[in-house]
């Protein structure tokens, strides 16, 4: 299975696309092959980024996207908006995005789903507030459950979490976390693609349930909880949680090997949700090693993870409870890759303080959670300007300090492997393979 990392901006737009190892001939009308799962991260490909006034605070990219609107990107899975500020929820950006898709579920930290909303241009039922990451609340995290690619395969699953910071006064800390365990065939026909009758399209009478291309029913309820759950129209794929033993040594070109993991299950020849606030759902599936009602796989399973945290966020004590709870038990460690910024930046306390951790904060969590690849994020030399930005003091970080920080710090779990650092160009992309 890989992880295809595409930097479609300088700054920290990204389109992630999970894949399966086995990947049939056939494709979806999407255009994605079944058991694939994509997120488009806080899109902003041209135009100013103003917060408040632009006197205030004016943004404007010095290196120009690599697509000049999103129609050129197929519709993702997910668009996963990780702030509310406009360089990461930018309006005209968004507006670009279809507005009747049946495919794309838009996940937003809560004031950036309310922006969203009231843009009224999306349907509502597709806008969801991400909830704060709780490790005594399962429905925390919301889960793609993704059916096999044939019958008689496995199901696999993606999660999402958003772990925020508390009391912070600038409001920009937070991290989000994405695992997925892919999707198998049945051993008999693993050289074949699914047949197009092979899962039927569902019309469900609850509004928030929508059903993706070629998609089973909804996702099986968890053995001790009823999900809240949405299910979002996508592509073909399958997400599930699994576990694994290996860590996979990592290359120096554009294919990078990854570590094996596991994560909870999710519905998804289109993806699905699972959510606190959405309405349960049942599901009678086959699994071949679990029954209908465990959110709990083969602990052969492998499980892709990483960790989205542009401005940062200390890993003691929000990245390390939500590593003990959620990713060691779904054996998602060594993590696959962590988007973070390279350089620090400052503002005084009085306007917020911290506004990205950068390297100290980033080789922390590398460190921690064995991070097999550091990609860079937010670090555009944009055109600023406003009252905000007149007392920013910035110590900027090149690739080769911090490959050398990491480097020193570093333990290789037991010696071995270590972390690679990357910078990706705008276009550029990077891809993962266990």
């Amino acid at each position: 299975m890989s992880l295809k990392i595409k930097h479609l901006n300088g700054d920290t737009t990204f389109l992630l696309t999970f894949s399966p190892a086995e990947q049939p001939i056939s494709s979806n009308r999407y255009g994605y092959p079944p058991g694939t799962f994509s997120v488009l991260v806080d899109p902003w490909l041209s135009g100013p980024s103003s917060m408040w006034h632009p006197k205030f605070l004016l943004s404007k990219h010095t290196v120009p996207s690599c697509i000049s609107n999103l129609s050129h990107i197929p519709e993702p899975n997910v668009v996963l908006v990780s702030q509310d500020k406009p360089d990461h929820c930018h309006e005209p950006t968004l507006r670009q995005l279809d507005p009747t898709s049946t495919l794309t579920n838009i996940l937003a930290i809560p004031a950036a789903a309310k922006k969203i909303r009231g843009m009224r241009h999306f349907d509502p039922d597709r806008v969801h507030a991400l909830p704060a990451y709780s490790s005594k609340d399962e429905e925390s995290i919301i889960r793609f459950y993704i059916p096999p690619l044939t019958p008689g395969g496995t199901s696999g699953e993606a999660t999402i979490a958003y772990i925020p910071a508390k009391m912070d006064m600038s409001g920009l800390h937070n991290a989000i976390g994405i695992t997925y365990r892919p999707p198998t065939a049945a051993p008999m026909s693993r050289k074949y693609p699914p047949s197009p009758s092979t899962y039927s399209n569902f019309s469900s009478p609850n509004p928030l349930h929508y059903q993706l291309n070629n998609m089973p029913h909804t996702p099986p309820d968890s053995p001790n909880r009823r999900p809240r759950s949405l299910s979002a129209s996508t592509n073909p794929s399958t997400i599930s949680t699994s576990s694994s033993s290996s860590s996979p040594a990592i290359s120096q070109t554009s294919t990078v090997s990854t570590a094996p993991s596991t994560s909870p299950s999710y519905h998804a020849h289109s993806p699905s949700i699972h959510s606190p606030c959405f309405h349960t759902h049942t599901h009678t599936h086959t699994h071949s090693t679990s029954s209908t009602t465990s959110t709990h796989h083969s602990r052969s399973a492998k499980t892709l993870s990483l960790i989205y945290s542009p401005h940062g966020l200390a890993y003691t004590p929000y990245l390390s409870q939500y590593a003990t709870t959620h990713l060691v038990p779904h054996a998602a460690l060594p993590l696959t890759t962590l988007i973070h910024g390279f350089d620090r930046v400052e503002n005084p306390w009085y306007m917020g303080g911290n506004v990205n951790a950068g390297l100290p904060g980033g080789v922390e969590i590398a460190k921690n959670l064995m991070a097999r690849c550091w990609i860079g994020a937010h670090d555009e030399e944009k055109e600023n300007s406003g009252i905000s930005v007149l007392k920013i003091r910035m110590r900027k970080y090149g690739l080769g300090e911090v490959r050398e920080m990491v480097r020193r710090e570093w333990n290789g779990g037991g010696g071995g492997g270590g972390c690679e650092v990357r910078a990706l160009d705008c276009g550029e992309e990077l891809v993962m393979r266990s």
